[in-house]
């Protein structure tokens, strides 16, 4: 019989959320080559081991950005630059324990282990956790989604707004900011990404870590303005829009933040994260709950 779980994470592991794929380079890999890596596969960091292939390092765009920053040669190895040692949860571990793991040591993954034979067996991210979430989100006869293709009104369920997830405030560059200061700022401010704005104070493009990698990668002058590899226009969705159309908007888009507006795009209040939706533990309301119940009561 299915139990009534506190949040949508409550009762599910690690398993259920986890990537199979974990991209595995040796220390002595380049930075240039890390690189590569990174942006081939579309992944924030990758797992560094020794010759004998044990795990003893992750190197993430934070740590490139950081060498890049220290104008650390592109072609220095990796176990120069890399964080020690990385962190481990296993399969059966409650995913509600990793993510709390996650959140305390201000980490964005978790590598998972067989304690069997200790072999690394899967990576869990905050993208990992907000994509269950959404499938639960989705599949509830309760979703906002269906309610709109049903037309059913009126809404009686209790929804979240990004106004009431997101991270209020907001940082910003000038578009004439040398890249050492967009890196100064996003490393004093912990952020994945920054808003540039132009001459008139109007946001007009956005750098992330994965921009500053490619720009490290392509030998760009740290000194270089801001507006040269910013990414433009500003992914931005209103403050009123629901979580759940927000996390289907960065899903869809392969974004990991929107930067939130009040009435006009141009008003930036705020910023929505993947960590802020994995930090609510639900898809959108409570009614996301039911949709696991019932699957789980389903399940041979």
């Amino acid at each position: 019989m299915a139990k009534l779980s506190k949040n949508t994470l409550s009762g599910l592991m690690v398993s259920q959320a986890m990537r199979r794929q974990v991209i595995q380079l040796t220390k002595e890999t380049t930075i240039s080559n890390s690189i590569n890596a990174l942006i081939k596969y579309k992944i924030n960091a990758l797992l560094t081991t020794d010759r004998e292939g044990r795990p003893i390092g992750v190197l993430s765009k934070t740590d490139v950005m950081g060498a890049y920053y220290a104008g650390i040669p592109i072609d220095t190895p990796v176990e120069d630059i890399m964080s020690s040692p990385p962190l481990f949860c296993h399969e059966e571990e409650a995913l509600e324990d990793a993510l709390q793991q996650m959140r305390s040591r201000g980490i964005y993954r978790l590598y998972v282990m067989d304690p069997k034979d200790e072999r690394v067996v899967g990576a869990l991210a905050y993208p990992d956790i907000v994509g269950l979430l959404y499938r639960y989100c989705h599949d509830c006869e309760l979703s906002h989604f269906r309610q709109r293709r049903k037309q059913v009104k009126p809404d009686t369920v209790k929804r979240f707004f990004l106004r009431d997830i997101m991270t209020e405030g907001v940082q910003a560059v000038h578009h004439n900011d040398s890249l050492s200061k967009v890196m100064e700022d996003l490393s004093a401010y912990r952020f994945g990404a920054i808003l540039v704005t132009d001459k008139e104070q109007i946001p007009c493009g956005v750098i992330s870590k994965t921009d500053l990698t490619l720009a490290y990668k392509h030998h760009i002058d740290p000194q270089t303005p801001a507006e040269t590899i910013m990414s433009s226009p500003v992914e931005s969705c209103g403050a009123d829009e629901l979580l759940e159309d927000a996390i289907k908007k960065m899903i869809y888009s392969d974004v990991q933040r929107l930067f939130v507006h009040q009435s006009h795009p141009e008003e930036i209040v705020g910023v929505f994260s993947l960590s802020d939706a994995a930090r609510i533990r639900s898809g959108s309301c409570h009614a996301c709950i039911s949709s696991r119940i019932t699957i789980e009561s389903e399940a041979p």
